[in-house]
């Protein structure tokens, strides 16, 4: 009798309650239902274009309505009830990344259509519609953003390590005060300052790399400097201690001890710094200028670079639009891919430079 009873070891309705899959099912199954559909309107004409967004928001709607209706016949009121907040959360979540999803699925779509060889080994010289590339952009957006870390990232490390082994008194608290409102100050701003600077030393309309490599690291010297400093406060006092009590210099420690030990940390820090200004383009139309031409030079004449492209490609369309607005979209998704193994390399060097800890 108790084995007639007993219930399949694969039952997902087993003793009353679903087992652990079955939302995930629900999800996945609710999503591909709506991107069926809206497939099909896309397909009949009845919609101009595949929207990934709506079929998504509606496929989690329809989630959430399903996982109840099921939880209530099968586990009861009360952990319908819990189901039902559970999958809110849920919808909260995609809703909040929908923007990010619409923003890469219409970069791919469109960046791709100049995704070629030819984008990445010629320049725009002599271009007039179709054709042409952006390795004059690319190149001169790697060789500014380099040169901005080379000068932000010494000022920025050594400002925080002043702040968390060396500064006291009101001379700490005003270099903080002023990170601060660093960290605010609109990009457009950085980029009238290095324009200004330059134009008291060398006259007005000094337009070349350097410009903008010191209008990129006037933004990231405030972000070095918060990330790091924060790394750098949850290196363990006892491990300063320990090296004071061997007669070690404080610089020495600093140097040997609390650098090494943060080094996951503080390189993510600048990694994360520069994604986040890569992208800027104000403050480099202002500085660096436009040309179509290669220009490997940072010291002497205008230097293009991607986010300024994207923009003049855009905003300069000539009689057929279509080949501008690719290469525009090609170049965003350029952006994003540069990013992203930012991003990615800075999880790799975490992962391989942080402390290894005794299991």
């Amino acid at each position: 009798m108790s084995l007639a009873l007993r219930q399949p070891a694969g039952n997902v309705f087993a003793n009353g309650k679903l087992h652990k899959s079955v939302p995930w099912l629900l999800l996945i199954g609710s999503w591909v239902v709506l991107g069926l559909v809206f497939a099909l309107l896309a397909a009949s004409g009845a919609t101009e274009d595949f929207n990934i967004v709506a079929a998504v928001f509606l496929g989690t709607v329809l989630f959430d309505v399903l996982i109840v209706v099921l939880s209530r016949i099968v586990e009861g009121g009360r952990k319908a009830v819990d189901r039902l907040i559970t999958s809110l959360v849920v919808t909260a979540f995609v809703i909040a990344v929908l923007p990010l999803i619409s923003l890469l699925y219409t970069v791919l779509a469109k960046g791709l259509a100049r995704f070629d060889a030819q984008y990445f080994s010629y320049s725009m010289r002599g271009v007039i519609s179709e054709g042409g590339g952006a390795v004059h952009a690319l190149v001169g957006t790697l060789e500014i953003t380099l040169f901005a870390a080379l000068i932000s990232v010494p000022i920025g490390l050594l400002t925080s390590i002043y702040l968390v082994e060396y500064g006291k008194g009101p001379l700490a608290r005003g270099i903080t005060f002023f990170v601060d409102v660093m960290t605010g100050i609109p990009s457009i701003v950085a980029g009238l300052f290095a324009y200004s600077l330059f134009a008291l030393i060398l006259g007005p309309g000094s337009r070349f790399g350097l410009v903008g490599s010191i209008a990129l690291a006037v933004l990231m010297i405030p972000i070095v400097v918060r990330s790091t400093e924060e790394v750098l406060k949850i290196v363990p006092m006892e491990l300063r201690e320990a090296s004071y009590a061997l007669g070690v210099p404080k610089w020495l420690t600093i140097v040997k001890v609390v650098l090494p030990t943060s080094l996951a940390g503080i390189t993510t820090g600048v990694m994360l710094s520069i994604a986040r200004v890569i992208g800027e383009t104000a403050p480099l139309l202002v500085t660096a200028g436009f040309t179509s031409s290669m220009n490997y030079d940072l010291f002497g004449d205008p230097m293009m670079t991607l986010p300024v492209f994207a923009y003049t490609q855009y905003s300069q369309q000539g009689a057929n639009p279509v080949p501008f607005v690719d290469r525009a979209w090609t170049a965003a998704l350029l952006l994003i891919l540069i990013v992203m193994v930012l991003n990615l390399l800075a999880r790799f060097i975490t992962r391989l430079f942080a402390p290894k800890l005794p299991r």
